[in-house]
């Protein structure tokens, strides 16, 4: 399965991926988190953050996701644009639903 068939695929893959989820505050203040993806698709993904987070449902998000070279043959990152649909907290993380609007691959740098 390339990564483009699979982005467009509706299939939830569990993929535990290392991701950078961005937003704005309610004070307007632009924020980021740290979290690693539980499952993918082709117009979503579940995300476990730090618990202290709370992220609306509809908060618009930007994230960037680092795909394996096992996936992709190549370094790559995945990054795009997205909305919160869900959200569940406990005292140990914070886990987030979001689809996917709009996405692009960059090719990663090489490692030094």
């Amino acid at each position: 399965m390339t990564p483009t068939t699979f982005l467009r695929s509706g299939v939830r893959l569990p993929l535990e991926l290392p991701m950078e989820v961005r937003w704005k505050g309610r004070s307007g203040k632009k924020e980021r988190a740290q979290g690693k993806t539980v499952t993918v698709s082709g117009s979503g993904f579940y995300v476990i953050l730090p618990p202290r987070l709370r992220l609306a449902q509809a908060t618009p998000i930007q994230f960037t996701m680092d795909l394996p070279v096992e996936l992709t043959g190549v370094p790559m990152k995945l990054t795009g644009q997205g909305r919160v649909v869900r959200g569940h907290r406990s005292s140990a993380e914070a886990g987030v639903g979001a689809i996917i609007d709009d996405y692009r691959f960059q090719l990663s740098p090489p490692e030094a």
